[in-house]
C-alpha cells in the first residue's frame, strides 16, 4: 500500500520522489540523490534539502532499520513528516513470504512509533497518519485529507495510473509486485502459507507490534474526525 502510495506521488508529476534512500544506505551502503551520492543519513539528509529548496520533494521511506541511532538523529527535524500504517495481521505475513528471515523487530512498528513520537516532540503536533485501509475504502476522501495537511493540491487524475515497473524502486522491485500491475489503490487476494494464525514465530511477532499499531491508527483516527 505504501508503494501505491508513492505510485500516486509519482503520477501527480509535481514531486521528485525518492524510493527508500535511507533504507538502501543501510543496505548497499549508499543512495543517488540527483548527480550525488549520499553514503550516511546525515549526508542524505542534506542533500534532500538542497533538492526540496529548488523543488517539492517526496520521500517514502519503509521503517526496517533504526535510522535514529545510526546518523540519522536529524530525522524528525527535516521536511513535513506524514505516516501510512495498515494492520500488522496483513503486513507480517508478507514480509514474511519475501524475507523468511526476518527478525520480528524488521515489521518496523516500533521503530515508527519512535520517529512518529520525536516528530512529535520536534513540532508540538501529531504528524498525520493514514491508515491504508482507508485508501482501499475511500481513497479520494483519504488523499485529499493527505493533501489539505500536506499544503499541496489535490489532484484526482492521480488516484488511477497505468501498470508497470517503475525505476525509482528498481532495487527492491521484486517486493512491489502488486504496486507494479495495480492501476489504482486496490485490494489484493495474495494469501499466505504462513500467518499470525498458523505461525508462532508471526503470532508472537505480531502481539509485540500491535500495541505501536494501535496508538498510530489512534492518531489516523484522530485526524479523521477532526477533518470530518
Amino acid at each position: 500500500m505504501s508503494t501505491a502510495f508513492l505510485r500516486m506521488m509519482l503520477e501527480r508529476g509535481d514531486h521528485e520522489v525518492f524510493h527508500e534512500p535511507f533504507s538502501s544506505i543501510v543496505v548497499q551502503g549508499h543512495t543517488i540523490v540527483g548527480e550525488r551520492v549520499a553514503t550516511s543519513h546525515d549526508e542524505l539528509l542534506k542533500l534532500l534539502e538542497e533538492r526540496a529548496d529548488d523543488h517539492p520533494v517526496f520521500v517514502k521511506e519503509t521503517t526496517e532499520y533504526d535510522y535514529l541511532t545510526t546518523g540519522g538523529d536529524r530525522i524528525p527535524y527535516v521536511g513535513r513528516h506524514t505516516f501510512i500504517v495498515r494492520d500488522p495481521r496483513r503486513v507480517i505475513p508478507s514480509h514474511y513470504a519475501m524475507n523468511p528471515d526476518m527478525v520480528c523487530d524488521e515489521i518496523g512498528y516500533g521503530y515508527q512509533v519512535e520517529i512518529a513520537r520525536r516528530v512529535r516532540e520536534a513540532t508540538g503536533v501529531r504528524p498525520f497518519v493514514v491508515e491504508a485501509e482507508d485508501l482501499l475504502t475511500d481513497a479520494r476522501d483519504t488523499v485529499e485529507r493527505y493533501c489539505r495537511y500536506a499544503g499541496i493540491p489535490f489532484l484526482p487524475s492521480s488516484l488511477s495510473w497505468q501498470p508497470g515497473d517503475q525505476k525509482v524502486w528498481s532495487r527492491t522491485s521484486q517486493w512491489h509486485r502488486d504496486a507494479a500491475g495495480s492501476s489504482a489503490f486496490q485490494r489484493s487476494d495474495r494469501t499466505y502459507g504462513s500467518t499470525v494464525d498458523n505461525d508462532r514465530f508471526l503470532y508472537e511477532c505480531y502481539w509485540h507490534h500491535r500495541p505501536h499499531y494501535n496508538m498510530l491508527r489512534k492518531w489516523a483516527r484522530s485526524h479523521a474526525v477532526s477533518a470530518a
